[in-house]
């Protein structure tokens, strides 16, 4: 076909790194793309031009922002759906679709998806607030030990409280929210897969995930994951039945449990580029971001298999940094070999707030984990002081 960039004129909700990364790989592609955010100072606002300051839960925002794009997408669900939907009405072309950003920013929806459609995930119960759970718990309706997830709203292990027993109590959180067995869990998993208009799918390679000790939230990826041949063929083909089931048109980040007992559960899904696919900037396959923006715009997807291992650690703040952000050993990480290094433009830091990323590639898996302990002790984020 013949290739014109100029007439896609796209549109996304959202100014964080993962616009920032899509920006940057829009380039290559020759694509317009603008970005909507209520902060003058977010990643993306820093490089590129066609950053525009709005609100992106605003009705009136989203929808004057919207109509001057043939194409709106997302890098953040908590968007305002009702105005995407009649962007979607109005002729816009709105991916993922907007029926699909309003299931999945809600867990309780997410579940009843799971179910509806045979997927795996956790038994599960719902609860409207912190006192009928606590009713609960003395009625005996709910048993130690379980995983409370806030309905909405939650991001990077925020909205999440596990709950191991009567000691745990003070980590209640209050409103409605769905109630999990808590998981037997061998290793935590994520399938990136990506779905264009004309039906086509792949999935990237499972990665294993390791969560940071005490921020909740994905400290080292290693892809490939280090698990038996069936479960990553399984986690693959689980990725792509969901997206098909969706219908979906874009990336579809799935997060998964691989059990103790060799079966995988489902845990959550996010609509959009994903922090478990930053890898693929630097690991030979065509990365989620480019392969976002071909499919939405139609474009043939690209290889999503890598022609390397490799790791992605996230780079946060320091649990004292407050402020102006200081790389105290920049110079070491960037001489290591087979290291990339990505800053997010974050012109604040805090205490586990993520301001980057550094990737690594290598021929195996043991040298990919012997290059993370290298790397490891040179990712400090602190403050400058006063």
């Amino acid at each position: 076909m013949d290739y014109c960039p100029d007439k896609f004129n796209i549109g996304v909700l959202g100014g964080g790194q993962l616009a920032r990364m899509l920006h940057q790989e829009s380039i290559a592609l020759g694509l317009n793309v603008d970005f909507l955010d209520p902060d003058l100072r977010c990643s993306v606002a820093q490089v590129s031009p066609g950053f525009q300051h709005g609100n992106f839960q605003d009705y009136d925002d989203v929808i004057n922002f919207g109509r001057r794009h043939s194409i709106v997408t997302i890098e953040i669900e908590n968007v305002n759906d009702k105005a995407l939907e009649m962007l979607e009405i109005d002729g816009v072309r709105v991916f993922p679709q907007p029926h699909i950003i309003k299931l999945i920013k809600d867990k309780g929806s997410q579940k009843q998806f799971f179910r509806s459609n045979n997927f795996p995930s956790a038994p599960f119960q719902f609860i409207q607030s912190k006192t009928e759970l606590e009713e609960c718990l003395v009625s005996g309706k709910i048993n130690y030990p379980f995983v409370q997830k806030l309905r909405v709203g939650g991001y990077d292990g925020r909205g999440v409280s596990i709950i191991k027993g009567e000691k745990d109590k003070e980590k209640l959180l209050d409103g409605p929210s769905v109630i999990e067995q808590l998981a037997k869990i061998r290793k935590e998993l994520s399938v990136i897969a990506v779905r264009s208009a004309n039906g086509e799918c792949s999935t990237y390679p499972a990665v294993e995930m390791e969560f940071h000790p005490s921020a909740n939230l994905v400290d080292i990826l290693i892809c490939p994951a280090d698990i038996p041949g069936d479960i990553e063929k399984k986690a693959q083909q689980l990725a792509s039945d969901i997206a098909r089931k969706l219908e979906i048109i874009g990336l579809l980040a799935v997060e998964m449990f691989y059990l103790e007992d060799n079966t995988i559960w489902i845990n959550e899904l996010a609509p959009r580029p994903h922090n478990s696919g930053h890898h693929t900037l630097s690991n030979g396959s065509v990365s989620q971001f480019e392969n976002h923006l071909r499919a939405i715009t139609g474009m043939p997807l690209g290889e999503t298999t890598g022609l390397l291992s490799s790791a992605m650690i996230n780079i946060i703040g320091d649990d004292d940094a407050y402020g102006e952000p200081i790389y105290p050993d920049f110079d070491k990480l960037i001489s290591i070999p087979g290291v990339a290094v990505y800053l997010y433009g974050k012109q604040e830091v805090r205490p586990f707030r993520k301001m980057g990323h550094v990737s690594i590639v290598a021929h195996s898996l043991t040298q990919c984990r012997e290059k993370v302990n290298v790397v490891r002790p040179f990712l400090k984020v602190k403050s400058k002081k006063l």
